[in-house]
């Protein structure tokens, strides 16, 4: 298995740069074919969703709906693709950041009872607690 960089997954998301665009694509081909894995880490997810906000001005449903079909990919393996998929379902609906749900799916995970921050934004739901 080996991990990817964020600016592969984009080069294959947005084509802006055809050479890079078409490398990511012919790379992601031979490890379905070699039946090789590659890693997907949370950070990576975070990273993508920031880049694909901010440089490119995708919209929330696209980002989502893009990021679950690279959840099914057969060559890829999330690190966390439960607790992605969760909160990218929070963050399709919410006013937080893909990275903000993340943070609280994954302590769920580890049997935390919510999420402290001082992010207004995201007080309003119930599983986040201001100090």
């Amino acid at each position: 298995m080996i991990a990817l960089d964020t600016n592969l997954i984009v080069r294959f998301i947005v084509l802006d740069d055809r050479d890079q665009a078409d490398r990511a694509r012919a790379f992601l081909e031979a490890q379905e074919r070699d039946g090789t894995c590659c890693l997907v880490t949370d950070i990576v997810v975070c990273e993508i969703v920031w880049v694909l906000e901010s440089c490119y001005r995708f919209e929330r449903n696209a980002i989502a709906s893009t990021l679950r079909s690279l959840l099914r990919a057969r060559q890829l393996r999330f690190q966390s693709p439960d607790l992605v998929a969760r909160a990218l379902d929070r963050y399709r609906r919410g006013a937080g950041d893909v990275a903000d749900y993340l943070i609280d799916e994954t302590g769920r995970s580890l049997g935390c009872s919510g999420t402290a921050t001082f992010d207004r934004d995201l007080l309003g739901d119930p599983r986040f607690v201001s100090p």
